[in-house]
């Protein structure tokens, strides 16, 4: 099967494509906030280990701080992010908003001083 001319070709799945993403955007903003962040491992699991009794959202993300020589762990959800946007450009809108929320929080900065795409129009 030939690819129409112009056509844009499938590159490796979601999985591969949604961690391209998330590694874009946060090598980004890691290279400007890490001498402020220290030590953070970013990280994407498919989806939250949530207990059967949970009635609350599903969350789209987990911060947990490190302390000592533990680092900090940004945990990003590929399932449950995917799940709430539709179309590329949406899922990106996401996943920076995301970053940039739990960046903002571990450097006690409002959200648009960390990047200034998250716009402060969109900051709390």
């Amino acid at each position: 099967m030939q690819a129409r001319p112009g056509a844009r070709l499938p590159r490796g799945s979601k999985r591969e494509q949604f961690d391209a993403l998330v590694l874009r955007i946060v090598t980004d903003i890691d290279e400007r906030w890490s001498r402020r962040l220290g030590l953070v491992e970013y990280a994407v699991e498919d989806a939250p280990l949530i207990p059967d009794d949970w009635t609350d959202t599903v969350p789209l993300s987990s911060l947990v701080r490190g302390s000592g020589t533990t680092p900090t762990r940004l945990v990003l959800f590929r399932r449950p992010i995917e799940h709430r946007c539709e179309g590329r450009a949406e899922l990106e809108a996401m996943v920076l908003t995301l970053v940039v929320e739990q960046v903002a929080e571990l450097l006690d900065l409002p959200a648009h001083e960390v990047d200034p795409r998250y716009g402060p129009a969109d900051d709390d």
